[in-house]
């Protein structure tokens, strides 16, 4: 028999455990040995992974409603950080375009793409898109090219039209966003949310709900859903984490408002389809998070400069994102949409037209020309 243990060492009563060593313990049985209770009710199977012995018809342990599939949406570049924030990050329409046709190459099914004027800063410029866009629609025709037309200037809504009327876009985001994203206020105005989704609608471009916070999503559901200014399957992209967003300080935070996110947007339309974006430090485990919760997810190097939360190290290229990810993805057990997969489960169609007055029939951009 073992050593008697030393006494008054901690709060175990250690009299108590010497009673159940004797030959006769606290029970009266005798010669028991000093060991763990064993009974396999369930013979020949000590556990049986996926019945039980007294019940049938049913498994005890279900299989996840996971989809099997999962779509990976790669960004480029975004309107926010330039190479004071990460040294590589692309500026130039020409790393741009290197870096669209990159990823495609590789297998990227959908590439969300802006673009920058001479001076770093995010544009929304027909002639620079269209540098862009139409080598990776030449050599790549079967992808999803998502393309941010959120105009910021005096004229770019003229040049958005421009833009949605080329046809150079399958999808776009509607930000329902009123906040400071970093030092930068950012709003749109309900009519300008509610004028935009018709354009979309009317020029056959997928409207992307983009919410930074969880009023967003109320805005959202007051302005778009609600007045049937957007129809379903709706499409959401959270982008939280940013500057100014809901805040992910530590890993439980990051979970819990992801939930909080879903769990709002459900509530509206259970089927909704959702993308997270890698942004912010939480970035990649948010993704990879999402990735694990069903949802569809977007990388790259616009929404987030870091590799990892808990380091400084900066993403190098976006290549290195989509190797990444795609990577985890066949890990998980979650095949990657194809492009033309996903267009029909969203009822996406051949983009472009031309964009005409309700009232007078007559081009849109004419008239605003005039």
């Amino acid at each position: 028999m073992d050593a008697k243990a030393p006494k008054n060492v901690d709060n175990v009563n250690w009299d108590y455990i010497e009673e159940w060593k004797k030959p006769v313990n606290p029970l009266g049985e005798v010669d028991k040995d000093f060991q763990c209770v064993w009974i396999p009710y369930g013979l020949p199977e000590a556990i049986d992974p996926e019945h039980t012995k007294y019940g049938h018809g049913f498994q005890v342990q279900n299989k996840w409603k996971v989809p099997d599939k999962v779509m990976i949406t790669q960004t480029i570049t975004g309107a926010f950080y330039s190479k004071r924030g990460n040294p590589n990050h692309p500026i130039s329409k020409e790393e741009i375009l290197e870096q669209s046709l990159a990823v495609a190459d590789a297998g990227a099914p959908n590439i969300h793409i802006h673009v920058r004027g001479e001076d770093g800063h995010n544009i929304l410029c027909p002639k620079t898109f269209h540098y862009v866009i139409d080598p990776v629609r030449k050599y790549y025709p079967d992808r999803i090219i998502s393309a941010c037309m959120v105009p910021f200037q005096k004229g770019e809504w003229a040049k958005m039209i421009e833009c949605l009327q080329d046809g150079l876009m399958d999808e776009t985001p509607i930000n329902t966003v009123a906040a400071f994203c970093g030092d930068t206020l950012f709003a749109k105005p309900p009519h300008v949310m509610i004028e935009k989704a018709r354009i979309l609608s009317e020029l056959n471009c997928k409207a992307q709900i983009a919410v930074y916070s969880d009023g967003d999503i109320d805005n959202a559901d007051r302005y778009l859903i609600k007045t049937g200014a957007l129809k379903p399957p709706y499409y959401w992209v959270i982008l939280p984490n940013l500057p100014g967003g809901s805040p992910m300080q530590s890993p439980k935070a990051m979970v819990e408002v992801l939930m909080h996110y879903v769990n709002r947007i459900q509530e509206i339309d259970k089927d909704s389809e959702i993308v997270v974006c890698a942004s912010g430090r939480a970035g990649t485990y948010l993704a990879s998070f999402a990735m694990l919760l069903g949802l569809n997810i977007r990388i790259g190097m616009e929404d987030t400069v870091w590799q990892y939360p808990h380091k400084d190290d900066k993403i190098k290229k976006n290549l290195d994102t989509w190797y990444q990810f795609s990577q985890m993805a066949r890990l998980l057990g979650r095949d990657i949409y194809t492009a033309e997969e996903f267009k029909k489960k969203l009822g996406m169609v051949k983009p472009g037209g031309i964009l005409r007055d309700a009232r007078t029939n007559q081009p849109v951009l004419q008239s605003m020309v005039r």
